[in-house]
């Protein structure tokens, strides 16, 4: 991997999740903690991070970022927690129903484990579409709008619009953060009113959660706890997040 995808990577994931070791950030991205230690003198020379003991911090108050990462590089990041919570949400889907599929990397990773499956797949997700395309197996509806080139994805009120005309058995839906009283946020607010119809238009809605996402980041509410069905997740859930979705009758599934 060439050092200015590292950089990136290295960027993206200290913003989604918050402080980073070494040896954490050396297992997301596949190189040695030597590498990763030398990647971060060069981003703190540059002012885009700080090194503290053991690992490294994003000020984001300090400096905007920038550089946006591609969805494809951004998926790198934290595969393994990722396909753990992707292979738990498809186990979930029979055969012959209908799955809708929110924008996000989690929601790419769980589109690759439904290969073969003889299902419908909505997405407003371009990455998803080019990747259940050539899927015969599947049959595949994909939501119009307005192309958002750097999230790879589709929004607006043409996609509004289309999700109102649909129904899926299924919603499986990403997220920046979600709060502790269960509160689930997100940092696009142009994406929001697109989630939102998503939810209507789901009969059971699936919050894939990693880690970092608790609490993560975000500053518009999608939606309340009361809303979810599942939340799948790759860790133990903190206690108040875990009681806020619990009162609310959300079941929480731990990959």
């Amino acid at each position: 991997m060439l050092a200015e995808r590292r950089h990136r990577l290295i960027l993206r994931a200290l913003r989604s999740g918050g402080p980073a070791a070494v040896t954490d950030l050396s297992e997301q991205l596949g190189v040695s903690p030597a590498t990763v230690r030398r990647d971060l003198v060069k981003l703190e020379e540059e002012g885009l991070l700080t090194r503290v003991h053991g690992g490294a911090v994003v000020d984001e108050g300090d400096q905007p970022f920038a550089e946006v990462a591609e969805v494809a590089e951004v998926a790198e990041v934290r595969v393994p927690e990722k396909d753990a919570i992707a292979a738990k949400a498809a186990s979930l889907v029979e055969d012959g129903q209908s799955v809708l599929l929110d924008i996000g990397t989690t929601a790419y990773r769980l589109a690759r484990q439904l290969h073969g499956r003889r299902i419908t797949v909505i997405t407003g997700n371009l990455v998803v579409y080019e990747e259940l395309a050539d899927d015969e197996d599947i049959e595949l509806v994909l939501l119009g709008g307005m192309v958002r080139r750097e999230d790879r994805s589709l929004v607006g009120f043409l996609t509004e619009d289309n999700l109102r005309q649909l129904h899926a058995d299924w919603l499986f839906l990403g997220t920046s953060g979600i709060r502790p009283g269960g509160q689930v946020m997100d940092t696009t607010v142009v994406e929001v009113p697109v989630k939102r119809a998503m939810i209507k238009a789901g009969e059971r809605v699936v919050l894939l959660a990693d880690r970092a996402k608790f609490p993560g980041t975000g500053m518009a509410k999608v939606c309340g706890p009361e809303e979810l069905d599942v939340v799948v997740t790759n860790a133990p859930v903190d206690a108040a997040t875990r009681s806020s979705l619990e009162e609310a009758g959300v079941r929480v599934v731990v990959a």
